[in-house]
């Protein structure tokens, strides 16, 4: 038997759509209430979420990402 990793991203989607073209979940979320929402309706199968730095923000301050790995994407506007 295969183990299986699902993968999700959340974010703008002109940061995130892509990853959909890899099989990854897409979810677009333009704002910090969309991003929780989206976050906290994820498949409990996703173990790994790429996120945008502002969705990385939200999810910290709701308590952080538990169990999941977040693999954080490079800020656009180049800010650290």
């Amino acid at each position: 038997m295969e183990a299986t990793t699902h993968v999700a991203a959340i974010g703008e989607v002109r940061l995130v759509r892509g990853y959909g073209l890899a099989g990854v979940t897409v979810v677009t979320a333009d704002d910090e209430r969309a991003a929780l929402a989206a976050w906290r309706e994820l498949d409990p199968r996703v173990s790994i979420v790429i996120v945008t730095p502002s969705v990385a923000r939200a999810v910290a301050a709701d308590g952080g990402p538990g169990g999941r790995l977040l693999a954080v994407l490079p800020d656009p506007d180049g800010a650290t």
